[in-house]
């Protein structure tokens, strides 16, 4: 059967040509309605892809920008700005040729009755640093009060501080610039420095370590320096015992000192510390690298050392680790001369006070004397706030050397009768340790909150050639200390005790059994 391809078989009508539409331009048009859209899709992603890219660069060169101020921050905080283009002194070129003097106070009634006479004088070191200054002095002292409230019926020598205080005030005339750091906050001699140009910062030991800052030295020029028992108090400079060190022309050390003394600067108003050590303050000397030099002509090696150890920077020595090292060094004999020994930390926690032992110093003595043979020797200060467990700690070290052959250790107490108003009348406030080859001045007493809390520094010396002549002064000034009628062996029963306490109570008899030292 044949199909027929006829529209009109199928009943359609054809429809003349010049009836039909022309879809041309439709087609055209939707074409180019494609094409528009898909080139507008194309200038889409290529806008996206653009601003994408965009982005990304902010992004990094953003981050680049946050790198380059870190690391600025970084740079910046590797140094220290403050001096080191002043005075040229670096690492490099310092110098170690030194001078080393001993300066000591000793009060005039106590000076009646030594064997000897003191060495040179406090008073007319720190005059000497003062003449030396030619850009900056700079000043680190727990208690500032050199003028006296009574100076018109004072001593002579009660005056030294308020010339020292005159002298300070003066340096703004010279050009030298005076900083000083402390940890107290309420002081009026403070007060009147900053307002002559000073520059005064406040460290505040208790956010840090509930204790104080105790550190005392000197640093001028970067070159001259002292480290000691003296604070910035008249008392140091008339009614207390005081020893210290002047180095002279010893730039490397001071040099070392003075990061010490930037680290204190950076802590002003601040309640934390830093958790990356600057280059400014890490230790350029220590223990196991100490500093090789010459001390009077003599070949020597020293170094500092801090506490707590909160504050120990990067290869910064510990002040108690720097005391091991003289103690481990002695071959013959340790003299310690200290105002207090009490090996204990005592912490509140929740209104309740614990006490625990500290042992790191009393071990030392205790090897020192037991298993290696050395001669100690320890003179500690009675006064009015020594702790009655200082006896009963000295008792058991001197209990060592019962019935052992070739041990020697000996416990005295320094004292003069204090008169009622004032407590440290006559006190022995030296806080140093000698050997046979080596010294150790500090800041410290030896008691366990002082190293654990509180802020000081110490100076090592480790001579080369055994004893130089500064070891053997300073051993001079202690034997002499040793020897003086102010020097009283430790009672030998709980009943000797009690002339100790019965000292500041005006009581006749027992003073008079105090002064004779064959009662105790």
């Amino acid at each position: 059967m044949e199909v027929s391809h006829d529209p009109r078989a199928r009943g359609h009508q054809e429809v003349p040509p010049g009836l039909l539409p022309d879809l041309s331009h439709v087609k055209n048009s939707g074409f180019s309605a494609a094409q528009q859209q898909g080139y507008s899709a194309t200038i889409f992603l290529r806008r996206k892809d653009k601003l994408e890219k965009t982005q990304q660069k902010c992004i990094a060169i953003f981050a680049l920008l946050c790198c380059f101020a870190v690391l600025l921050v970084l740079i910046f905080s590797s140094v220290d700005i403050w001096g080191d283009g002043e005075d040229g002194i670096t690492e490099e070129n310092c110098r170690t040729d030194c001078r080393i003097v001993l300066m000591e106070t000793i009060p005039a009634d106590l000076n009646q009755r030594m064997v000897s006479r003191p060495h040179l004088l406090l008073s007319d070191g720190f005059n000497t640093l003062l003449d030396l200054a030619k850009h900056s002095v700079q000043v680190v002292s727990p208690v500032w009060n050199l003028s006296p409230w009574d100076l018109e019926t004072m001593p002579r020598t009660a005056r030294q501080g308020q010339l020292l205080f005159q002298r300070l005030l003066s340096l703004k005339s010279r050009g030298v610039k005076l900083k000083i750091a402390s940890s107290l906050s309420n002081s009026a001699e403070q007060t009147n420095l900053a307002a002559h140009d000073a520059e005064v910062h406040l460290v505040n030991m208790t956010a840090f370590t509930r204790g104080g800052l105790h550190s005392s030295f000197w640093i001028v020029d970067r070159t001259h320096f002292y480290i000691g028992s003296a604070d910035m108090d008249w008392r140091s400079f008339s009614k207390r015992k005081e020893l210290g060190l002047m180095v002279y022309n010893c730039s490397c050390l001071a040099l070392d000192l003075h990061r010490v003394f930037s680290f204190y600067w950076q802590l002003h108003e601040r309640d934390y510390i830093p958790s990356i050590w600057s280059k400014r303050v890490t230790a350029l000397y220590g223990r196991h690298q100490a500093l090789e030099l010459q001390l009077n002509n003599t070949p020597a090696a020293a170094y500092m050392s801090t506490s707590p150890d909160l504050f120990c920077a990067k290869d910064r020595t510990r002040d108690v680790d720097a005391i091991n090292h003289v103690m481990q060094t002695a071959k013959t004999f340790v003299f310690i001369s200290v105002t207090d020994y009490l090996p204990l930390v005592s912490r509140r926690f929740r209104g309740t006070l614990i006490t625990r032992y500290w042992s790191h110093l009393d071990e030392m003595i205790r090897e020192a004397v037991v298993l290696r043979g050395v001669k100690v020797r320890l003179l500690l200060s009675f006064w009015k706030n020594t702790h009655p467990l200082t006896f009963n700690f000295a008792t058991s070290l001197k209990s060592l050397c019962m019935h052992l052959y070739n041990c020697s250790l000996e416990v005295r107490f320094f004292s003069q009768k204090q008169q009622k108003d004032d407590s440290q009348h006559g006190l022995n406030h030296n806080k140093y340790m000698v050997t046979d080859n080596a010294l150790y001045v500090g800041n410290h007493d030896w008691v366990g909150n002082d190293f654990s809390d509180n802020g000081g520094v110490g100076l090592v010396v480790l001579m080369k050639n055994g004893g130089g002549k500064i070891v053997k002064q300073v051993k001079a000034a202690f034997e002499r200390d040793w020897m003086s009628p102010y020097s009283k062996r430790l009672p030998g029963n709980k009943d000797q005790d009690g002339k100790y306490r019965n000292l500041h109570q005006g009581d006749t008899q027992k003073e008079h059994e105090w002064n004779d030292p064959l009662s105790l």
